[in-house]
């Protein structure tokens, strides 16, 4: 249940809330309490900035609905696209620990809701409860893990096994269905993959050709996954 603070931000009860069983099972009511007492959400539109590159960290975020995006500026002055998250991932997870400023920037990529906890309230609790703070380090390590696979995933494969590889991680991994609106555009699609916007636009276009996929607009239906998934193997 949403409670509105005096100050004006909204303030949600954990008791019910399903970061209570996903992160804090090993916390007391009365640390569960502590950590979710002064919590609230903040509403991100598609596109705005989370939390930006190189600013202080000061929050604990987890992302409660929509999908963002995770990317770092290159030397060259591009953006990156490390990975993407889903609800319940702990989206400040990978810097929260070891550095005083985010290393990469969280970017709303569909509208989302994400929750904010004290971080020095949760530090203190991690300080002093060794089941919460492995429950911290094997969040860590799973994001941490995904990120380093996905991305040996990508770069083992050719031009049209990454976009394939792209079209089968929304389809399976984020919306569990062959159709879907694509959430991100040609050019993040490259700043993924590590291609070019117009390589992407040909291979889409080859895709549809071939009669793997249909793309209406922002909708892409995958018509033959037998083929595409042989594609984003070998291909």
């Amino acid at each position: 249940m949403l409670k509105v603070m005096k100050e004006g931000k909204i303030k949600c009860s954990c008791e019910k809330c399903q970061l209570k069983t996903l992160f804090f099972t090993n916390v007391t009511v009365d640390e569960l309490f502590d950590i979710c007492e002064i919590k609230e959400e903040r509403i991100y539109a598609k596109g705005e900035v989370i939390t930006q590159e190189g600013t202080a960290i000061n929050e604990f975020l987890y992302l409660k609905e929509g999908l963002v995006k995770l990317s770092k500026t290159t030397i060259t002055g591009k953006d990156q696209i490390i990975s993407f998250s889903k609800p319940f991932d702990f989206v400040s997870l990978l810097s929260v620990f070891s550095s005083e400023r985010y290393k990469y920037s969280v970017t709303a990529v569909e509208d989302s809701v994400v929750c904010i906890l004290d971080l020095g309230v949760v530090k203190k609790h991690a300080r002093g409860n060794a089941m919460f703070t492995m429950d911290l380090m094997t969040r860590v390590s799973e994001a941490t893990d995904k990120i380093v696979l996905d991305n040996l995933e990508i770069k083992r494969k050719y031009l049209k096994g990454r976009v394939a590889h792209v079209l089968l991680y929304f389809a399976d991994y984020i919306y569990n269905k062959d159709e879907f609106e694509l959430p991100i555009s040609r050019r993040e699609i490259a700043e993924y993959i590590g291609m070019t916007t117009e390589n992407v636009i040909r291979t889409l276009s080859e895709f549809r050709k071939d009669k793997i996929i249909k793309i209406f607009g922002k909708d892409i239906l995958i018509v033959d996954k037998k083929r595409l998934e042989g594609i984003s193997e070998f291909g």
